[in-house]
């Protein structure tokens, strides 16, 4: 199933591409918009998300189901946010065609553990 979901609460199940559309066009500095796909036959996060950083920047991440296949990108363009969100959505193959990535992954890595002879000093 995918549940849309935005900065100010707003919550959609299986949200239809003009949904999408008007989620992202109603975006200001410091929203976001949230996609995520929940199915019980795919484990971990499985979503895709954009941050209206500024006035003109957009950050458009997406995570395929662990951490360390957490991407992010920068982009002026509405049209490609757009794009990206409606291909994801619509779980096409090539969706991120045409956007340059970066593996963000390493950021959400697991804590390391905690020596125990150390806390004891």
């Amino acid at each position: 199933m995918l549940i849309a979901t935005d900065s100010r609460g707003h919550v959609l199940k299986h949200p239809s591409k003009p949904a999408i559309g008007a989620m992202l066009a109603d975006l200001r500095p410091g929203d976001h918009v949230l996609l995520e796909r929940q199915d019980e036959h795919r484990e971990g996060d499985w979503y895709i998300q954009v941050w209206f950083r500024d006035e003109t920047t957009y950050q458009l991440e997406f995570r395929n189901g662990v951490p360390a296949e957490h991407y992010q990108t920068l982009t002026t363009s509405q049209e490609q946010v757009s794009q990206a969100l409606l291909g994801w959505a619509a779980d096409e193959p090539d969706w991120q065609r045409g956007i340059t990535w970066d593996n963000i992954g390493a950021m959400f890595g697991a804590p390391v553990a905690e020596d125990p002879d150390q806390s004891a000093l």
